[in-house]
């Protein structure tokens, strides 16, 4: 596929000096000093339910706050725990690549309840040698603050429209015990794409911010990766 590298589209995440714990209020009013990406490409023949999905984030000293906010229908959550298969869920995802010269990256996936997977996942080269992608320990992932609108488990499916929010609060410490050499200063580039999914709905979808090139849904493709400048 084509390597796009950051090259065609970029996210500024705005520094604040005022962050509130996570409640999922898209309105809050520290979350309107940032700007505002949506979920535009669906890339693959699917059910034709294309949710409006936008995302923002914000950071300090300490920490990298998203959150997420979905306009939704045919929404579902039956994972139940911890690094299980959110995708198969109503689900927003953030992958992201905090080294500037690295394909080694987070991928933060999160259902509408609020359960996660988080990996550390290889340069896709090195994956194909072999190397596995590392689960990030349920201890580390306590330390990242989390808020969701809906109910940690959603079925039977919600059929009615519906606007849903999932909001976490990373702090950077995660992403130095996972990355060497991580830098989260201003002007400091990091690489990543947004997604929405929901492959075991009854509309299964699957959009992203950045296009993916690919001939299957896939959406662990660091070449598709954009470019976010920390303001």
């Amino acid at each position: 596929m084509e390597d796009y590298r950051g090259g065609f589209m970029q996210y500024t995440i705005a520094r604040t000096e005022q962050l509130s714990a996570p409640d999922g209020i898209w309105e809050r009013e520290e979350w309107q000093e940032a700007e505002t990406l949506e979920v535009t490409h669906f890339s693959w023949e699917d059910s034709g339910h294309h949710p409006k999905t936008q995302a923002r984030l914000l950071y300090n000293d300490t920490t990298l706050a998203v959150i997420f906010c979905v306009e939704d229908r045919y929404i579902r959550a039956v994972a139940e725990k911890y690094q299980d298969g959110v995708c198969r869920d109503s689900c927003v995802e953030f992958f992201v690549a905090p080294l500037t010269e690295s394909d080694v990256y987070f991928n933060f996936e999160v259902n509408c309840g609020g359960t996660t997977l988080l990996h550390r996942n290889p340069h896709p080269e090195a994956r194909e040698r072999g190397e596995q992608r590392t689960g990030v320990s349920e201890a580390d992932w306590r330390t990242v603050a989390l808020a969701h609108s809906m109910p940690r488990i959603v079925e039977p499916e919600v059929t009615e429209s519906k606007t849903w929010t999932v909001e976490y609060h990373v702090p950077f410490a995660l992403f130095h015990k996972y990355f060497d050499g991580v830098r989260h200063d201003t002007g400091t580039r990091w690489r990543a794409n947004f997604y929405k999914c929901g492959d075991q709905t009854s509309h299964p979808h699957w959009g992203s911010w950045a296009p993916v090139d690919t001939p299957r849904p896939n959406f662990h493709v660091p070449a598709s990766f954009q470019t976010l400048v920390f303001a």
